[in-house]
């Protein structure tokens, strides 16, 4: 692994684990096995070495929905599980931003990160459900988006906190959060064939 992404590794989990005061310049060089002057030198100074870990740590691109809806159900399952997923892999750093973002506004930067993308993608997804006939007209693509994205969120933060509220099975509820979506927004569920 190279040294800048060691100490990216490094600098996202002393984070997630300590915060910004906690996540020392020294630390994080420990933690990766280089110096502090590497650590300076790579990126000049802890804050935007942790703003670069924040934005880097986002498990790659978020994956888009298909470009033509075949089959509603499956395609928001499959995308469902993956965005879940990624948050829950993300759940310590996500809950240590949340918590100092008032403090450093700074670190997540501008566009909102992979869930922006995220979010575009399932937006646009649900307007081609319109546009196809698969979906009916009268609800709105943003609000059902961040309908299914809040509810993923929540559950993928606050399961391991309060799991009575999200009942013991994750695969389950995923499902059932899609089909809920699904239905509110007046979806048909059986295949399209071409």
């Amino acid at each position: 692994m190279e040294i800048r992404d060691r100490l990216l590794d490094a600098a996202a989990r002393v984070y997630a684990e300590t915060g910004f005061r906690g996540a020392t310049t020294r630390r994080i060089a420990l933690e990766a096995g280089v110096n502090e002057v590497t650590l300076f030198r790579h990126f000049g100074s802890k804050s935007r070495l942790i703003h670069e870990a924040i934005v880097c740590s986002d498990l790659g691109e978020a994956p888009p929905l298909p470009a033509e809806p075949l089959d509603p159900r499956a395609e928001l399952l499959t995308w469902a599980h993956n965005h879940i997923a990624r948050l829950r892999a993300r759940r310590s750093l996500i809950r240590t931003c949340m918590g100092e973002i008032e403090e450093h506004p700074d670190l997540l930067g501008e566009g909102g990160g992979p869930s922006a993308q995220a979010a575009i993608y399932l937006r646009n997804y649900l307007q081609r459900l319109i546009d196809l006939g698969l979906a009916g007209p009268e609800f709105d693509p943003v609000a059902a988006g961040a309908m299914l994205m809040g509810t993923l969120f929540a559950d993928a933060m606050g399961r391991d906190v309060m799991p009575d509220l999200f009942g013991p099975d994750p695969d389950l509820a995923v499902e059932q959060y899609v089909d809920l979506v699904l239905r509110a927004i007046g979806a048909r569920t059986e295949s399209r064939s071409h």
